[in-house]
């Protein structure tokens, strides 16, 4: 069963496991399993998803559950009315505390750049006694918070990975000896990176929504072999 983080007539927000795809895509054809399909069973109605995570990322994705509305909230996020929020664990620690990644990226489809825009955030840091690239007796990470100002395929692994702190466990655009060494110390099998927090108007009631949905339990496991309290998290 899907974890249903917020619903009304219009609307249903759920908490999507890593691994999961949202929807059935040309790159998993004729695989069934995925949110849209396992949600539309689950609540026994018509949904569809306003925007999309990547399989590996876990956390909060949008549906709606008539057609009259989908639009609206497509605009939202077009419009960039819709702050999407993230965590993730990366290697070594940003020399600046906060910033904005302002970097073109390519698109996939036309291999034309596209402007593309990431804030971060350091909320905490981690030394531990570990060598985990063969040059060094310590090894340094970082837990940020992550905010899209757009939307771009791979665009926080691709952008983290721009500024040289790549995030753990990303196969695709990460560290091949960092996520080595994660899977044989920690048995980590994952990408840690987690839509954690999602906030907009309601299109038709007006009201304000925000959404925060704590990381898995693999994203815990790790925060605490760090050395980082939970708090909030849990």
């Amino acid at each position: 069963m899907l974890e249903i983080l917020f619903e009304d007539e219009d609307l249903i927000l759920i908490n999507k496991p890593a691994g999961l795809l949202v929807h059935r895509t040309r790159q998993a054809y004729g695989e069934d399993k995925n949110a849209l399909i396992q949600l539309r069973d689950q609540i026994g109605s018509w949904v569809s998803p306003v925007h999309r995570l990547d399989r590996a990322t876990s956390g909060i994705v949008l549906f709606a559950k008539n057609e009259s509305i989908l639009p609206a909230l497509k605009a939202k996020f077009m419009d960039r009315e819709v702050r999407k929020t993230y965590l993730t664990i990366a290697r070594g620690i940003p020399q600046e505390k906060q910033g904005l990644i302002d970097h073109p990226l390519q698109s996939e489809r036309s291999k034309k750049l596209q402007e593309a825009q990431t804030k971060y955030a350091v909320i905490a840091e981690s030394e531990i006694p570990y060598n985990s690239t063969g040059r060094y007796p310590t090894s340094r990470y970082s837990l940020l918070e992550v905010d899209l100002l757009t939307g771009r395929t791979h665009q926080i692994r691709r952008h983290l990975a721009h500024i040289r702190h790549y995030i753990i466990g990303d196969k695709k655009h990460g560290d091949n000896k960092q996520n080595i060494f994660f899977e044989r110390q920690f048995g980590l099998q994952n990408l840690l990176l987690h839509a954690w927090k999602l906030s907009f108007t309601h299109p038709l009631t007006n009201t304000q929504i925000s959404i925060t949905c704590p990381p898995p339990a693999h994203f815990r496991t790790i925060m605490q072999h760090l050395g980082w309290e939970l708090g909030e998290f849990e």
